[in-house]
């Protein structure tokens, strides 16, 4: 027989031991919370989440997320453990966020796009629909898992829908990356870029917003 939810309020969710819940958190139904990873038991890693947040059907949280105010999350979003997440972050349906990953206040990942571990997302940078971001320059590497390296992505730069983000690249402050653009270096601040590879065509300033 499963564990009851810790919580009544919620009971179409599964909310494992060691998760705190605010007093103003809406949960739809199907959500698990405080999912323990492999290797651990449950109730053995701390997961918070700040007031506010609107944890959406069919959404995973595995245990260990450290998670500010004003959260939310579209339907079947995946977060996986032991993640730093400040206020005014979104996540969008049908996206993951792998583990050991920093999302700063007011990011915004839109709709199934992939943040793979390690990577950092600064304050209120935009992540557009069906990205991908990847962490492993050599795939099936010997030592593939000790040299994973996530894309840095710099506050209030802009990722296109569909583009990709090859490991380890840092997109700079304000940067625009097109949609579909493949990003194999780092971009500089305030730049635009677009095209497979990556070029820069523009700079911020020259756009006419």
């Amino acid at each position: 027989m499963t564990n009851p939810p810790i919580d009544p309020r919620f009971p179409d969710a599964r909310i494992y031991a060691g998760v705190e819940l605010p007093t103003t958190i809406q949960i739809g139904p199907f959500v698990l919370l405080g999912v323990p990873p492999r290797g651990h038991d449950e109730g053995s890693l701390l997961t918070v989440l700040g007031e506010g947040a609107v944890v959406r059907s069919h959404t995973v949280i595995y245990a260990g997320n450290r998670i500010g105010r004003n959260f939310q999350t579209g339907h079947g979003t995946m977060v996986r453990e032991l993640n730093e997440i400040g206020d005014d972050v979104s996540i969008g349906t049908g996206s993951v966020v792998e583990h050991h990953v920093r999302l700063a206040n007011g990011v915004r990942i839109h709709t199934q796009a992939f943040i793979p571990e390690y990577s950092v997302l600064e304050e209120e940078c935009w992540i557009g629909p069906n990205v991908v971001i990847t962490n492993a320059k050599y795939p099936q590497s010997p030592n593939v898992k000790n040299d994973l390296r996530g894309a840095h992505v710099g506050p209030r730069a802009k990722i296109g829908a569909n583009a990709t983000l090859l490991p380890g690249v840092t997109i700079g402050e304000g940067a625009l990356v097109g949609a579909g653009a493949v990003v194999t270096k780092d971009v500089a601040d305030y730049a635009v870029v677009a095209g497979n590879p990556a070029i820069v065509i523009k700079t911020l300033k020259e756009l006419p917003y």
